[in-house]
């Protein structure tokens, strides 16, 4: 959302990081895809296994510039943020850490600002609390930047927003320090007196797998028109609609099964079965090649991390992608038929000189039995003689 006031425009935007196989990440850093907010790139940092604060384990979330060399020298931006961890089972108790007006600058040694102590890790796994849900996490940054009119984009600041989700439903909100620590070798994090640690150097030694991490995007608050409202649940693709509502109004219990999840995990549940949806109702026999095949899995795969009740869907799933396996068939079949045709072909002209071979030897045989009637054999090795002997 774009606010025009005096001498400046406020944009409105959030990103989310949709995390799956949230135990299988590796140990230390974990980076998002590189998003961009205002004009400027971002991405997230997490330590998924925790760093350790006052003897307790801790989950780590931070906001950061993207590499430095990939940025023009003396490049520098403000921002003031908010993290959080949703809570997939209740809204209310998601977590979410903000700076509180304490404007951060990111530059070359200062890139990433955040939380160490974001949340014990315990909390974290404990399945019933609901940041962890079928090993999927769901972390957000929330932005307010405020850019100057006529401004390039080289001084940007930023405030907290306060739109949408209201402070009062947050479980747990801290401020994060007031400053960068002081910059070591290794690029670790720093330890400062207000326990919220920032890292201040370039922290490139830990990328994510990508096979583990789905990005969302960013999730402006003026939607285009390719999205549209569903039944007030969320935005959703436009061509994903009128087929999500033929079958909620024959399955009403896809939508009571979300019915107090997070607004962000309704749209996400809805898109992913959505896909699926859109994938069944358009692509042909002939599209289940292994291409097509990997893609209706991965759509699969994905609407099954949510809580639908599926059973009446997973036959045509099963089935599509049976048609591979067809395909396959179906090309063999072919091949086969092309060759039985060649094959065919050369037997055809093999009997057709066969059978001249058999009428050149049956008249070769019969002249040779006419020159054979009375003729006697001589040794041709014998003298022929003068008849002196």
């Amino acid at each position: 959302m774009n606010i025009k006031k005096a001498g400046e425009e406020i944009v409105s935007e959030t990103f989310t990081w949709l995390i799956e196989n949230f135990s299988k990440l590796q140990t230390g850093k974990n980076y998002s895809d590189v998003f961009t907010i205002a004009g400027f790139k971002w991405r997230m940092l997490i330590w998924p296994k925790g760093n350790k604060v006052k003897s307790e384990m801790q989950f780590s979330v931070y906001l950061c510039a993207p590499i430095a060399s990939t940025l023009e020298p003396g490049w520098a931006r403000s921002a003031d943020f908010s993290l959080s961890v949703v809570n997939q089972l209740d809204s209310t108790k998601t977590i979410t850490k903000v700076t509180k007006g304490c404007i951060k600058e990111f530059k070359e040694n200062s890139r990433e600002w955040g939380f160490k102590s974001f949340m014990p890790l315990s909390e974290l796994y404990d399945i019933s609390a609901g940041s962890l849900v079928n090993d999927t996490c769901i972390v957000e940054a929330k932005l307010n930047v405020s850019i100057k009119t006529g401004d390039q984009g080289s001084n940007v600041s930023a405030s907290l927003e306060h739109s949408g989700k209201e402070l009062s439903t947050v479980n747990s909100v801290q401020a994060a320090d007031s400053s960068p620590a002081a910059k070591t070798p290794r690029s670790e994090f720093q330890h400062t007196p207000s326990s919220e640690k920032v890292c201040t150097t370039p922290a490139d030694d830990g990328p994510t797998d990508p096979s583990l991490v789905k990005e969302l995007g960013e999730v402006p608050t003026n939607l285009t028109g390719e999205l549209m409202e569903f039944r007030g649940l969320g935005q959703i693709k436009k061509a994903f609609v009128p087929l999500l509502e033929e079958v909620c109004s024959l399955h009403p219990s896809l939508i009571e099964c979300l019915h107090k999840r997070n607004r962000k995990v309704v749209e996400c549940a809805f898109t992913a079965l959505g896909g699926v949806l859109h994938f069944l109702k358009t692509a042909r026999v002939k599209d289940m090649t292994k291409d097509g095949s990997a893609l209706l899995q991965s759509l699969w795969e994905d609407v099954q991390m949510f809580t639908f009740d599926l059973a009446w869907l997973e036959p045509h799933v099963r089935s599509a992608l049976a048609m591979k396996q067809h395909l396959e068939r179906a090309r063999r079949v072919k091949r086969l038929r092309e060759d039985m045709d060649l094959l065919g072909n050369e037997l055809k002209r093999k009997r057709a000189a066969i059978a001249i071979t058999e009428v050149d030897f049956k008249e070769t045989k019969r002249d040779l039995e006419k020159e054979e009637e009375g003729f006697v054999a001589i040794d041709i090795d014998s003298q022929l003689g003068y008849g002196t002997h």
